[in-house]
């Protein structure tokens, strides 16, 4: 599966967790080596130490291998809110992934309106550029959370408005394929349980979670990767791509953390706009979800999309969410361990996006 071979790519917020991800494995040639790599996004310090990182590589390893990445990879300031700009470096793109968002669940209930002017207006700035000026533009994939799925906060509504944009641009850009990715919670992203965890650990306690019986899906930055490279190579006009990941308990996640430390548990109750449980799948939606071998496709409701893919197998016929499968505390703790997030582990990347 070689679907970024040869082509031009832009990662719209091409800075954060999943950007960095992405380039890690562009540049190493997992999915095919690209063309170009644009990262676009508006913070000019994050740019800069993500340009830096890469100048100062002396012992390239098997995750950053690259031929002159001066090359081959580029930084672009620029705002998805901002029409001229995303028309500026779509020009030459071939993929554009869209991971710009306003994505922590209580940022985006105090300020609504600016998690739709990222989250739509940006999605739609995209479409709007590639219809309006013909570009050339061969895939477009929304990135896209559990949370968009029967959303009950302002950054899942926004999210699941931009899944509909990206699904419907189909319908009026026949030469480009609009599709989305959708996935729970990243590990160890900033702004998460198991960053926050490790800090209330390290300062003695206590550790504070909002319920006892709340769940949700890790997953992996890798995967995230998986997920996007799987659809781009594989997903018909409009289809979402939904990996299928494993689910724990919040309880679990701290007491695994806490370990045999003389540590308390600190019950602070649910946050503004969160979910006890997450849905990755709704029950709407899994009358026309498909296995796709380690992912779900979820089909389009729009008729001139759904009829693309004559599909040879049942539906999944029922909703996925978080609570549907959960690890016992022994695999949730085999699952930490795995991915080097116990308390002193120094892993790289472990300063980025939410986790909620």
């Amino acid at each position: 599966m070689k679907p970024f071979q040869n082509k031009h790519i832009v990662i719209t917020g091409g800075t954060g967790s999943l950007g960095k991800t992405l380039v890690h494995h562009l540049l190493a040639g997992t999915y095919g080596v690209p063309k170009k790599i644009i990262v676009f996004s508006r913070d000019e310090a994050k740019q800069h130490y993500m340009r830096v990182a890469y100048s100062t590589v002396k012992n390239p390893t098997d995750e950053i291998i690259y031929d002159n990445f001066r090359r081959l990879l580029e930084f672009r300031i620029g705002d998805v809110r901002n029409y001229a700009s995303i028309c500026s470096v779509l020009r030459d793109a071939n993929i554009v992934i869209n991971g710009a968002a306003l994505k922590q669940v209580p940022s985006c209930e105090y300020f609504p309106v600016e998690a739709s002017l990222t989250n739509v207006i940006g999605a739609g700035n995209i479409v709007r550029a590639i219809s309006e000026n013909a570009l050339p533009v061969e895939a477009v994939v929304g990135v896209s959370t559990d949370k968009a799925c029967l959303p009950v906060n302002a950054m899942g509504m926004t999210k699941a408005l931009q899944e509909r944009v990206v699904i419907a641009a189909n319908v009026t850009n026949p030469n480009t394929n609009f599709i989305c990715v959708r996935y729970g919670n990243v590990l160890a992203s900033r702004g998460s349980v198991i960053p926050l965890f490790h800090e209330q650990i390290l300062a003695g306690g206590p550790v504070t979670i909002t319920t006892t019986d709340m769940t949700r899906f890790l997953l992996p930055l890798s995967h995230a990767v998986t997920t996007i490279a799987t659809a781009i190579a594989g997903a018909a006009p409009g289809e979402t791509y939904v990996p299928k990941i494993a689910a724990a308990n919040i309880t679990d996640i701290a007491k695994a953390l806490i370990g045999d430390r003389n540590i308390p548990i600190k019950v602070i109750g649910i946050r503004p706009g969160e979910k006890i449980h997450e849905l990755m799948i709704a029950p709407e939606e899994g009358v026309r979800a498909y296995a796709r071998g380690d992912f779900y496709a979820i089909k389009p409701m729009l008729p001139e999309l759904a009829s693309l893919r004559v599909e040879k197998d049942e539906p999944l016929g029922r909703p996925y969410g978080s609570n549907d499968d959960v690890m016992d505390y022994a695999g949730t703790l085999a699952l930490l361990k795995k991915h080097k997030l116990m308390v002193g582990d120094v892993r790289e990347g472990a300063d980025e996006e939410m986790l909620s």
